[in-house]
């Protein structure tokens, strides 16, 4: 078998960069073990534009947002399911200071695309809001596990997936090919999440792995909007409840943890009192973060035909839409993705 690029993992980034390779008219195959996707799949797969204790807008914002409910519509369309939710997301005030703060900024065309409503006044009487919050737009979730098992299944029919473990030491570049268990490609591109940081060629890039802890749970209380102040709280189709996350650099080799799962409780119970409800499962997963929280775009230094496309993190649903179109632009046309995300800014370290 031969192909135009060889791309190892098919989580979040594997998935959308090999579709576009795809639609772009590049064969591909994608090796890949399900069980390694954790990261991808304990993920609750938010987009969400104002992130974070201050509540500022999500980096790059303005050019990830136009790019998400496109991309994932198209591959809603290929795949026949239901992957995309277009959800408000509540985030109460904590205090008068950021009433007044955000009803001063709800004119600030900064916001705009994103600010459906700054509010005075609680939300509801579950919610432990007095000053009231910002309902935010343009925002939701993504099933990413019924996108991930999707497009597995159509690769699959399409010859397209090898369902293996990677294994680097059988990997050979000869007569300007990369051959593998016999394929042959013109390229390689690790996007194998913590996976590409074993990796010989990319072991010198900063990855700073975080643990996340992720509770699903039952409850009466099941709003249509995402709660999300110091946690997020989203209403699943099928009633549940998913609540998280925490963020850990520590702990990695260890699963769930008792810590983990009282420090969501003790977050929730300030936004939603007693409604925690019946603990349904406890998960967790490493993500693949970066040092300087910037995913890593780019072509080996030195050996031929390697990329990498990995380290999204916790904000892979929103980031890899519109990155994958700027890694598109170098595998296919030699254009450089711009310094934050480019590797090169690393090349010093080799």
């Amino acid at each position: 078998m031969e192909v135009d690029f060889l791309l190892i993992g098919q989580g979040i980034a594997g998935t959308v960069l090999s579709y576009r390779l795809i639609k772009s008219g590049k064969s591909v195959l994608v090796i890949d073990q399900a069980a390694a996707n954790n990261s991808s799949r304990v993920a609750a797969g938010l987009f969400n534009p104002i992130t974070g204790r201050k509540m500022v807008k999500t980096w790059q914002a303005d050019r990830l947002f136009p790019v998400i409910k496109p991309l994932y519509g198209e591959l809603e369309r290929l795949l026949e399911k239901k992957l995309i939710y277009d959800k408000n997301i509540y985030r109460p005030f904590f205090s008068i200071e950021e009433q007044n703060e955000w009803m001063g900024k709800s004119c600030d065309a900064e916001v705009q695309d994103y600010l459906e409503a700054v509010r005075t006044q609680p939300l509801c009487e579950e919610v432990a809001d007095p000053y009231g919050g910002i309902m935010l737009k343009n925002s939701g979730y993504l099933d990413i596990n019924t996108l991930l098992d999707g497009y597995s299944s159509w690769l699959a029919d399409n010859g397209q997936l090898k369902r293996d473990h990677f294994d680097e030491g059988m990997l050979e570049h000869r007569e300007g090919k990369w051959h593998y268990q016999g394929t042959k490609a013109s390229a390689i591109v690790f996007c194998s999440g913590l996976g590409a940081a074993k990796s010989s060629y990319f072991d010198w890039l900063p990855f700073a792995p975080v643990k996340g802890e992720i509770l699903e749970m039952e409850s009466d209380f099941t709003p249509a909007e995402i709660i999300n102040r110091g946690v997020f709280r989203i209403t699943m189709p099928d009633g549940r409840i998913r609540v998280g996350s925490t963020y850990s650099w520590h702990d990695l080799d260890q699963g769930p943890t008792e810590r983990g799962k009282e420090e969501i409780l003790e977050r929730l119970e300030k936004i939603v009192p007693g409604q925690a409800g019946k603990l349904l499962s406890h998960r967790v997963g490493i993500r693949p973060a970066t040092k300087d929280r910037k995913p890593f775009l780019g072509k080996h230094p030195a050996a031929e035909s390697v990329y990498i496309f990995n380290g999204f993190g916790a904000k892979g649903v929103s980031l890899v839409p519109y990155y994958s179109k700027i890694m598109l632009g170098l595998m296919l046309e030699g254009s450089e993705p711009e310094k934050d995300v480019n590797i090169s800014r690393f090349f010093k370290y080799i």
